[in-house]
């Protein structure tokens, strides 16, 4: 995806956006009356009385300007719901709700479309014929508008729900993954480690501070190839940049480097972005199951769920056939996100603040147990490793010795610390 393409979807998942565009159609549809009203036949232009629209319009009007009002109030309440009772890293799934956006944008629009039509009525701009179609037209928002409200009614019984919040941070993760299984070094080659590079190579530092959001692979390739070199990214789209660190590392015989133009294709951001980041979902899962495993709220079954949820989110990690990616940008090397990066931003936070909790270590050893047996090649090495963190934390936290006991014989019998890591 192209930085522009890129933009332009972020552009499209905010409410105004959707919000301006019901309300441009509506005006246009209240409008489009004008423009027909020549094709109407005079016979039927008495067919709807002179008081039926005016008194439709008005209810519109008053009705949809309370109903957009309560809702935009209930939309907050969730958010704040989503950020108390989940994670504030959460809260931006919720606000892009295709649903919540088109409900808003629909009452919106409808008032604008009763305000508009009032207003030309009152200007005589429709005539009898131009009636007939804006009673029609009036008709046809009437309909969308009943659709909208029983949509509203079931959606707010799940709007900034744990469970529902949860499941959409589990989906921007599975996407991400998807896309960084299907294409796994971005279109470039693999920096495997056998690769060095040269003591001359330009280290391209970047000018701000924050997470990188995205990544334009075909501006650095354009680039890179015009100056006949290689360019080799030193970090991942979440990392963390800073001027004292270079983003990428340069080799051209050139001696006109033009960072800038480099820098331009890198969107650092203060916040982090589900898009292309799959290592931030997880860790948004994580802190979903941490807050659930604070004092305060006491919900270990919030974390059980989380962990359920890693175990099908790592599976997909896990089978992914092992071919060789096409290379689309061969002037660019990425390196790959390493799998024990992933089992570190999930289960690293739920082993340590779970650690007290027998249920929830060991709904967390039977995940990794379940990993294990699902590709064996690519997660033993990470599961033995984290079964001997969670043993060690829960021998250090756990108050219960009968606990203990309960989760050293269920690792016992899992059979996980007797398995050769090179399995």
């Amino acid at each position: 995806m192209s930085k522009w393409h890129w933009l332009f979807s972020q552009l499209t998942r905010k409410l105004w956006f959707r919000t301006c565009l019901f309300a441009l159609l509506a005006v246009i549809s209240a409008l489009v009356s004008i423009v027909l009203k020549p094709i109407i036949p005079a016979s039927i232009g008495g067919v709807v009385g002179a008081d039926a629209v005016d008194n439709i319009l008005n209810i519109l009007a008053s009705s949809m300007l309370a109903v957009t009002t309560f809702s935009l109030n209930i939309m907050v309440s969730a958010y704040s719901s989503a950020t108390t009772s989940v994670t504030p890293r959460a809260t931006r799934l919720v606000m892009e709700d295709s649903t919540t956006q088109n409900v808003l944008a629909t009452f919106i629009g409808s008032f604008l479309f009763s305000l508009v039509g009032i207003i030309a009525l009152s200007m005589g701009a429709y005539g009898e014929q131009g009636r007939v179609v804006l009673f029609v037209v009036t008709l046809a928002v009437i309909a969308l508008i009943i659709i909208t409200l029983l949509r509203w009614i079931q959606h707010l019984s799940l709007l900034g729900r744990v469970g529902e919040t949860t499941s959409r941070v589990e989906d921007a993760t599975r996407k991400a993954l998807e896309s960084r299984i299907n294409i796994p070094y971005l279109g470039a080659n693999p920096w495997s480690s056998h690769i060095h590079l040269p003591q001359d190579a330009l280290a391209i530092y970047p000018q701000d501070i924050g997470y990188i959001q995205h990544i334009d692979m075909q501006i650095l390739d354009d680039y890179v190839q015009s100056i006949e070199g290689e360019l080799y990214l030193a970090c991942q789209t979440g990392a963390f940049v800073h001027p004292g660190q270079p983003v990428a590392l340069l080799c051209s015989s050139h001696r006109n480097i033009e960072t800038e133009a480099l820098l331009r294709a890198i969107t650092i951001s203060t916040e982090r972005s589900f898009d292309q980041d799959p290592r931030f979902g997880l860790s948004v899962l994580a802190e979903i199951a941490s807050r659930a495993l604070s004092p305060a709220v006491n919900d270990p079954g919030t974390a059980i769920d989380v962990i359920g949820r890693a175990v099908r989110l790592l599976a997909m990690w896990g089978d992914k056939t092992p071919q060789r990616e096409e290379v689309i940008y061969p002037n660019i090397y990425v390196k790959p996100i390493l799998t024990a990066d992933l089992f570190d931003d999930i289960f690293n936070p739920v082993a340590r603040d779970g650690a007290a909790l027998i249920e929830v270590q060991l709904r967390l050893v039977k995940g990794l147990l379940a990993l294990y047996q699902i590709n064996k090649a690519i997660f033993s090495a990470d599961v033995h490793r984290y079964v001997l963190i969670v043993k060690a934390l829960a021998e250090s936290q756990m108050v219960s010795q009968t606990d203990g006991d309960k989760l050293n014989e269920w690792i016992r019998q899992s059979g996980l610390l007797a398995t050769d890591k090179s399995d």
